[in-house]
């Protein structure tokens, strides 16, 4: 069955399922792991420079034999790389692991008060260069957004947050629908916490899907880009095996109340 796809506010089309690859103790499974969710089906791949394994992704995207127009790639700027001249070099180095001349999606990794602006100049750079096909933000809620917007030049496309029943925040999507910039989450199985929440085991059981196809297909049908994370083949095909049921709007509705404020990283409006 083929993947999903939306059309970012710059008419780039990115799909709405992917793999992620933070993996910091398993870069050396992550290529496996990036040619095992292509062979899947997959055709996005979320990495950043962080992440330390942009140069497998870019390893596992060769070895797949796939056209490079076929697979959407993501990569970020971390923290310590933000400001102007800094984003501008590690989205060199960026591109040298990957060994990529144009990436999908470039964003910047965490709100860093002192660099937003700075940061933000030199991504609007990078694209209006060519060499970003779309920039966003990660980690960005409304306040953070309100202070972009108002020095933007060029809209992001993109805002990727944590996102899942547990942490779901309405006012976060309704603003980025608003504003015509698409939310993508991840860690949108919680890291498994969650897989033996009650609630969850039983809408898992009525549906015949497992607790992790449950909550992936909860996101997807927010219109969320969702980008699981798994270094195991058969999770991996599990993951995309997600587009042949629906949830109702019922039971989508029930799940909206899961909320608990689970996070696997930090909550970015207590971060400042």
């Amino acid at each position: 069955m083929e993947l999903p796809f939306t059309t970012l506010n710059n008419g780039v089309q990115m799909p709405l399922l992917g793999i992620g690859v933070y993996a910091p103790k398993q870069t050396n499974e992550v290529q496996q792991a990036v040619e095992w969710a292509l062979e899947s089906g997959c055709r996005l791949i979320d990495t950043a420079s962080a992440y330390g394994n942009e140069r497998e992704v870019g390893d596992a995207i060769r070895e797949s034999g796939l056209s490079r127009s076929d697979v959407f790639i993501t990569t970020k700027v971390w923290n310590d790389d933000q400001g102007y001249t800094r984003t501008l070099r590690a989205f060199n180095r960026s591109l040298e692991r990957l060994r990529l001349d144009v990436v999908d999606l470039y964003l910047i990794h965490w709100p860093i008060k002192e660099h937003r602006h700075e940061t933000w100049r030199a991504l609007e750079k990078i694209y209006m260069d060519g060499r970003a096909r779309a920039i966003g933000v990660s980690n960005h809620y409304l306040d953070q957004l309100d202070e972009l917007l108002t020095e933007a030049i060029i809209k992001p496309a993109v805002n990727q947050i944590e996102f899942s029943p547990y942490c779901y925040l309405p006012e976060v999507l309704d603003y980025c629908r608003q504003k015509n910039i698409q939310p993508e989450g991840y860690a949108p199985v919680v890291r498994g916490q969650k897989a033996e929440d009650p609630k969850l085991v039983a809408l898992a059981r009525k549906y015949g899907k497992s607790t992790y196809q449950l909550l992936i297909r909860w996101s997807l049908q927010h219109g969320v880009v969702t980008i699981p994370k798994s270094v195991k083949r058969e999770r991996i095909q599990e993951n995309f095996d997600v587009l042949n049921f629906t949830i109702t709007d019922e039971d989508m509705a029930l799940m909206d109340t899961f909320y608990d404020n689970t996070r696997i990283a930090d909550d970015p409006r207590t971060r400042e």
